[in-house]
């Protein structure tokens, strides 16, 4: 490899989180260690829309672009991040997530498109405001509890569990997967009322059903291309509801996210069926290469019903790939290796 080859590790900041970034003051730090171990200069590229001609001339100095900006963050979009990465791509300097991958596997649609892989459930995609007024009141009403999903977003905005009241007609009670909402009764006509402006930014609406299951946790399996870079798993809150003690109590906080690596035994099952069967499929239904995929992407799993066997099974809830961070202990050397190889061959 070239021992000249640089990247520029991009997060959302201020013009004096610009000014004062350095690979040890920021939490990427283990990040810029390992790319430093494998020979890659890897240098900061804090970001905001007041100063992207600065940045964008950066990325344009650089072989290789490693981005961690949310969906929303603050009321900000990726919206002009995602138009400068894209001419900076035409330009030469490879991303990672370019945001074309993530419009594929980083949005709550492909819940949908891949919803015949084993990892999926019964799931229902509403493109406009007439088909989800249509459609959703009588699935509601016959299918049991729903989780409506804005199509981009991150920390819960914009997913809800929603369960019909069967003794008060056109009635639901929702609850917000935002940390300290509380279940709220409304009529089904409000709450679709509320959801319209979804249609705008994410351009349609992803209707899962819920998963009894969710109180015994989220599994979280960290991915470095094609492969597991390990796991998290975490007893989560969102979309239970609250204890008497309320939605700021420690009764009512998620516990901490268990990290593991990629060889953890609880989780060699899922790491089979990632590595071997559900990313493939998904690169294929998708239309995406493996050197497309990003250097760190997570999917986010409930667990589904046993199977015949008693053993558990999967359902996806949730890809990440704008913004996958915290990561397992071994995630910052295997993405080194990834981002190594991935600056070799272009």
């Amino acid at each position: 490899m070239n021992p000249s080859q640089s990247v520029a590790i991009v997060w959302r900041g201020d013009a004096a989180a610009r000014r004062d970034a350095t690979p040890q003051n920021s939490r990427f730090v283990r990040v810029f260690e390992a790319l430093a171990s494998v020979g890659i200069d890897a240098q900061p590229a804090v970001y905001d829309e007041t100063f992207s001609d600065a940045v964008r001339k950066q990325l344009l100095t650089v072989n290789g672009v490693l981005v961690w900006v949310d969906p929303i963050h603050q009321g900000k979009t990726r919206a002009a991040l995602d138009e400068m990465l894209r001419e900076v791509a035409m330009q030469g300097p490879w991303i990672s997530a370019h945001p074309d991958v993530i419009l594929k596997i980083g949005v709550k649609d492909v819940l949908y498109r891949t919803r015949h892989l084993g990892w999926g459930a019964d799931t229902h995609r509403y493109d406009s405001s007439s088909s989800f007024r249509s459609e959703f009141p009588s699935r509601v009403r016959t299918a049991g509890p729903r989780v409506i999903k804005q199509n981009r977003g991150n920390g819960g905005q914009g997913v809800w569990k929603v369960e019909a009241l069967q003794n008060a007609a056109g009635q639901v009670v929702v609850l917000h997967a935002q940390r300290g909402s509380q279940p709220e009764q409304i009529s089904l006509e409000a709450f679709m009322d509320f959801c319209e402006p979804y249609f705008g930014w994410g351009s349609c609406i992803i209707d899962q059903r819920f998963q009894p299951r969710l109180p015994d946790g989220m599994i979280r399996c960290y991915m470095s291309g094609g492969k597991v870079a390990g796991f998290g798993h975490q007893k989560i809150k969102a979309l239970i509801p609250p204890p008497p003690e309320g939605p700021d109590s420690p009764e009512a906080q998620p516990g901490p996210r268990i990290m593991h690596g990629p060889r953890s035994e609880s989780f060699q099952a899922l790491r089979t069926l990632m590595e071997n069967l559900w990313t493939p499929q998904m690169m294929k239904t998708l239309e995406i290469s493996e050197a497309s995929l990003p250097v760190i992407w997570d999917a986010d799993f409930l667990y589904g019903p046993p199977d015949a066997s008693g053993a558990d099974t999967y359902v996806l809830c949730e890809i990440n790939a704008s913004s996958c961070f915290a990561i397992p202990d071994d995630a910052p050397d295997i993405i080194a290796g990834t981002v190594r190889a991935r600056l070799s061959s272009v």
